[in-house]
């Protein structure tokens, strides 16, 4: 229990100048210099009692202001057991409990959007998968004028409904015009209908120069596709996925998934089904990369985060209050 301020007010003071300066003064001996009420009453030559109606008084006119700081509830604390417990730096953004997925989703990306220029730099490649949460992230991005600098985008995003590249192209746009930067896009489906037809095409010199740039990033920024998110994942929503895909995920007891790359609860992935016929990298691509930061908001996430957290595949992480503790509970 702490004292955050011990001042005279307008109402105290309109009930005697007298009393008031005497609780005044029990409230700085008692709180401020921590004695007990027997000296404090021996001080002031009165009563223990009259020390006690007078301490009484100054939390009741606002001549003391008291709060209780839990440190089990600090975000330097969630932090610092996040970083003993699962490695990895977290940034914490504080929210109501009550607040929508869609503004904690808005909230987290704007701090994650401020947060990244601290991460990459000049002559430094950022692998940026497409989805909802990097959508995010874009619209907020502060400018650093960088030189040397590449954005490589990690997964394809035809489908098909549609090629994808107006919607990925827009997110993969604002991040090369925020940092003055060269942008790699990768025209290719989110999943192929055909493994084999994947392998060839990643044989073709054209293809290969793109993977080569996702092999030589030095950052990847990603968020957690999730089935249970109540702000659903693109990929879950855009047509990319067919009933027979769901059972297979299903199956194979998917919870979520990093740049189109489906993942268990254990983090495992190798032998997911449906990861032989998708475009995005490779896991251990993904956890080669120096710095690793996944943005992630809103408590459905969490089985998607403990997969993620399981598989090694964060560095740093971008995340709501709320869901933090949910994380460390």
């Amino acid at each position: 229990m702490t004292t955050e301020a011990l001042r005279p007010t307008a109402e105290g003071l309109g009930r005697g100048p007298t009393r008031t300066q005497q609780a005044l003064t029990a409230a700085h001996l008692y709180y401020m210099q921590d004695l007990t009420m027997e000296a404090i009453a021996r001080e002031l030559h009165t009563s223990r009692s009259s020390v006690s109606r007078l301490l009484s008084h100054a939390r009741e006119t606002g001549l003391v202001d008291i709060q209780i700081h839990s440190p089990q509830e600090s975000a330097e604390h969630l932090a610092a057991v996040i970083r003993e417990r699962f490695g990895v730096a977290a940034y914490l953004v504080p929210l109501p409990d009550h607040t929508s997925d869609v503004d904690r989703l808005e909230r987290v990306a704007m701090s994650a959007a401020r947060l990244l220029g601290r991460f990459f730099d000049s002559n430094m490649t950022l692998g940026v998968a497409w989805g909802s949460t990097m959508s995010a992230v874009s619209r907020h991005l502060v400018p650093k004028a960088l030189s040397g600098a590449e954005i490589v985008q990690l997964n394809g995003a035809g489908n098909t409904r549609t090629t994808g590249v107006v919607y990925a192209s827009e997110i993969l746009r604002r991040f090369g015009r925020a940092y003055g930067a060269h942008v790699q896009q990768f025209p290719v489906p989110a999943f192929f209908d055909d493994p084999e037809t994947k392998r060839a095409l990643w044989r073709e010199r054209s293809m290969r120069r793109v993977l080569e740039v996702q092999e030589g990033m030095q950052v990847a920024l990603f968020g957690l596709g999730s089935p249970f998110a109540e702000v659903p994942s693109h990929v879950y929503i855009g047509g990319y996925l067919d009933p027979e895909d769901y059972r297979s995920l299903s199956a194979d007891g998917v919870v979520g998934d990093v740049a189109t790359v489906f993942y268990r609860g254990d983090g495992t992935w190798r032998d997911v089904a449906l990861n032989a016929r998708a475009s995005g990298p490779d896991l251990d691509l993904i956890r080669r990369a120096a710095r690793r930061v996944c943005v992630v908001a809103g408590l459905s996430k969490l089985p998607s985060l403990r997969g993620a957290l399981a598989g090694g595949l964060v560095t740093d992480l971008v995340i709501d209050e709320p869901l933090a503790k949910a994380l460390v509970s």
